[in-house]
């Protein structure tokens, strides 16, 4: 291996890359070491005749799985972003560029999608050939929490769920299940969580004749299919399809007597106010998009988020303060209501900072 660090571990077994995310204490959560080393592994083994697909788990605190990754290093951000540190300027560039490469990936690359699946660990999953969820999988996209929005191709993944759950996950930030996660397509198959140990030993042990055996035989240990529906599907599509945040959160606060539009409310009320208007536009905007071309967009976005307000300023500096350095869960959102957001804040962070000729992502196809 070209990459090696303690945080990623990568071997091969049989015919199997093997990739095990090994940061259980922060949730696996990604580091640009870690970034680096995946993309290393990948590249390597896309070029290797011995291995006909990659796997990949994250390491829980009792043992392999239990956590998948709860997705970008945000202390890293938070530090990086008050003290100039150009990493932060490589890292989304180099987590983008390895999203990309994953969705685009020679072989079959299978993500074993138990635990913790959120923000960046979406990011080296969604592209997966097959997505494996369990019955602890708690999926999110919850950047809106923190002053940010779904990057890491979320855009593309979340604008091509069903009806206007894109919206949905994309502003609220829920948390969701292996069966909502199957119905709104964003997994592929389910399996028990015990079974896992077992699947992942006989993945290096089995000897495969091509990529294609590798992916029936895990579909044959998946639980048997059952019908996909999500309770609250017709109220997110009506809710969700309306043309602006604010109405959105009008239509929800006049639905008297419904906990869900009640709750779901709330729920953005919480949220950065200026990022929900951002991330409305970048999921629409996202659904008629390639990845490549979104990949792009979101790489604006994120360098928006960092520079257009610097330092302490940034919406999403301040938001990541307040989850996870101050921790006292108050966030001075700037504007502080989702009525104090005009059209033109928000539309600020589409502006490119960089010519086409001279993008960080122009190479992506």
């Amino acid at each position: 291996m070209t990459y090696v660090v303690p945080e990623v571990v990568c071997e091969v077994q049989g015919r199997v890359g093997l990739i095990t995310l090994n940061r259980p204490k922060a949730l696996n959560a990604l580091s640009l070491d870690m970034v680096r080393a995946l993309t290393a592994a990948l590249l390597q083994w896309q070029d290797d005749p011995q291995v006909l697909a990659v796997a990949v788990r994250g390491q829980g605190r009792e043992g392999p799985f239990g956590a998948f990754c709860a997705g970008g290093d945000i202390r890293f951000f938070h530090q990086a972003a008050l003290a100039g540190d150009p990493r932060l300027e490589d890292f989304f560039t180099e987590e983008y560029t390895l999203n990309h490469l994953i969705h685009n990936y020679a072989k079959p690359y299978i993500a074993f999608m138990d635990g913790i699946v959120m923000g960046g660990g979406m990011g080296i999953s969604q592209g997966a050939a097959l997505r494996i969820v369990t019955s602890r999988t708690k999926m999110a996209m919850p950047e809106t929490n923190i002053g940010l929005f779904p990057d890491v191709g979320g855009g593309y993944f979340l604008g091509r769920c069903p009806g206007r759950a894109g919206e949905y996950l994309a502003l609220t930030g829920e948390v969701i299940g292996a069966d909502d996660a199957l119905a709104f397509g964003l997994a592929d198959v389910a399996m028990n969580a015990e079974q896992l140990p077992q699947v992942w030993a006989q993945l290096g042990s089995t000897g495969f004749a091509s990529n294609e055996e590798v992916l029936t035989w895990l579909r044959q240990q998946a639980l048997p299919e059952q019908p996909k529906t999500v309770a609250a599907a017709s109220s997110i599509d009506r809710y969700f399809a309306l043309d602006s945040v604010q109405a959105i959160v009008d239509a929800l606060d006049a639905a008297q007597g419904d906990e869900w539009a009640a709750h779901t409310a709330a729920t953005l009320r919480k949220r950065s106010p200026l990022m929900l208007h951002v991330v409305l536009e970048q999921v629409r905007r996202a659904r008629g998009m390639s990845l490549a071309d979104d990949l792009r967009m979101e790489r604006d976005l994120v360098r928006n988020c960092f520079h257009l307000r610097p330092g302490a300023a940034s919406e999403t500096v301040e938001g990541i303060r307040a989850l996870a350095v101050d921790k006292d869960h108050a966030p001075r959102w700037n504007p502080p209501r989702i009525e104090d957001v005009t059209p033109q804040q928000a539309m600020e962070f589409f502006r490119s900072p960089w010519p086409a000729h001279a993008h960080p992502l122009r190479g992506l196809r």
